[in-house]
């Protein structure tokens, strides 16, 4: 930029210099016009005429250099200004931006101050709560000892009765005994009461700080919950959405969900990307789905075709894919939340008449040395069953056949699946936008296809896992 800026500079100078050394002769000729006249009275000579055209015509050059130099200078003043304004609508934007981003910022550090308010409050009230249940217990020790010591006055009195009804009584005594037998009972029948009562108040109170304890956990979560959000609001790629986190980098791990029905009996009821921890298992980012009953984990999704489903054995073990989207949790993942109870798959599909339907199976798969191998039972749903005849096939992907068929059907077909005598079941297919002619295409695609019954072909499918009623984790 300095260089383009000099260039027009230079030249301006030495046009300037130029035009300085011709008004300086002509002012030099006008200040001796004895000799200008001389010169004139005297006969010009050819040569002498041919010289005075040519400084002619270099004054015009340099006139019409100038013009354009001029021009040049103007033009280049011009693109200049629009650049500066350029940059300072940038940089008005940048203010802009930074200070919505400072704004943000602290309203994020007053919800932070305003959670550990809370959080040291409810503390407080926790410690309180305990000094009055000590103190409680304390009172109850001390009724029970005087509850002891009157029992013990009655059966002394009771033995000084039984040998005094071997004597004569005066009516005065026995008028005394009855009284004070009566005030006994009375008075037992109130540390009866008082008993009752206290016992009733000590089941409030544990009562009260299990709800406390729980809305701490629930703060704590949530706190890690916005935690996570950040993380993923943050330039990560969607490849680390599948990793396993750290337990370094959570610190509540150990009060994470093991499943997203556990986050939903915990009060979470909006649907979303949770941090979930199954017994025997590292944390990890799961889709969960809440409806008005229950929560449910999403592990495969199909909706756009915008995720390429032909992947590795590696991959189908991992998980891939945009959660938001169309994505597949992982065999692993997978698998550790069978290991733990019992779970039913549901299976909603779409067909290209826009149909819904849907199926649900009790559901487990093995571990990695069964090659994740399936097990299906208690088929219910108005979609023909389709699974129970491949219960306990193995998983295959394009790089590893585990299917009990003399061809590779992972190869013939596309994507990974539990495949088992070329069954043509898969509904992790090929995405087509349209629905596909010919059966060796539609072969590749996402379908559904029962021992005897017609074959389905779906644009969309969603597969979920949730926590059986009966199970107990």
């Amino acid at each position: 930029m300095k260089n383009i800026i000099m260039k027009p500079f230079c030249l301006l100078l030495v046009l300037a210099g130029a035009t300085s050394a011709y008004h300086l002769d002509v002012s030099h000729r006008q200040v001796n016009p004895t000799l200008a006249s001389e010169v004139l009275t005297t006969e010009t000579s050819p040569t002498e005429a041919k010289s005075r055209f040519a400084m002619l015509d270099d004054v015009r050059l340099l006139a019409n250099g100038l013009l354009q130099l001029g021009q040049s200078l103007r033009e280049f003043v011009h693109k200049t200004k629009a650049q500066i304004n350029d940059i300072f609508q940038k940089l008005n934007i940048f203010d802009r931006s930074f200070y919505q981003l400072t704004v943000v910022t602290s309203k994020i550090k007053e919800e932070e101050e305003e959670l550990k308010k809370t959080t040291n409050i409810l503390k407080a009230n926790n410690e309180e709560i305990r000094n009055l249940s000590l103190e409680i217990n304390s009172k109850i020790n001390n009724i029970l000892q005087e509850r002891t010591q009157l029992q013990n006055k009655v059966g002394s009195l009771e033995e000084r009765l039984k040998g005094l009804s071997e004597t004569v009584i005066p009516a005065d005594q026995l008028s005394e005994i009855t009284t004070l037998k009566e005030v006994i009972e009375a008075q037992e029948k109130t540390i009866s009461n008082l008993l009752k009562a206290v016992n009733e108040q000590h089941d409030q109170l544990d009562h009260q700080k299990i709800k406390i304890k729980n809305l701490e956990d629930k703060l704590n979560y949530d706190t890690f919950q916005d935690t996570i959000d950040k993380t993923l609001d943050s330039d990560h790629s969607a490849s680390d959405m599948f990793d396993y986190l750290q337990r370094n980098s959570t610190g509540l791990t150990n009060d994470l969900p093991v499943d997203c029905s556990e986050l939903y009996i915990n009060g979470q009821v909006n649907s979303g990307i949770y941090a979930i921890k199954p017994n025997h298992s590292e944390p990890f980012y799961a889709y969960c789905e809440m409806s008005s009953d229950s929560g449910s984990t999403v592990i495969q999704r199909r909706t756009d075709g915008s995720v390429d489903f032909d992947k590795t054995w590696e991959m189908y073990e991992k998980g891939f894919g945009d959660m938001e989207k169309d994505f597949w949790l992982g065999l692993k993942k997978i698998q550790s939340f069978t290991q733990n109870g019992a779970y039913t798959l549901r299976i909603d599909v779409e067909d290209w008449k826009e149909e819904k339907h849907w199926v649900e199976y009790s559901f487990s798969v093995e571990g990695p040395s069964k090659d994740y191998a399936l097990h299906v039972s208690r088929f219910s749903g108005d979609l023909p069953d389709a699974l129970s005849n491949i219960t306990g096939a193995k998983f295959s992907t394009k790089d590893k056949n585990n299917d009990n068929c003399n061809s590779d059907c992972a190869r013939s077909c596309s994507g990974g699946w539990w495949l088992s005598a070329c069954s043509e079941t898969n509904l992790n297919g090929k995405y087509f936008w349209l629905r596909a002619k010919g059966r060796s295409v539609r072969r590749k695609g996402i379908q559904w296809k029962p021992g005897t019954g017609s074959l389905y072909s779906f644009k969309m499918t969603k597969i979920s896992l949730r926590r059986a009623p009966d199970s107990s984790i």
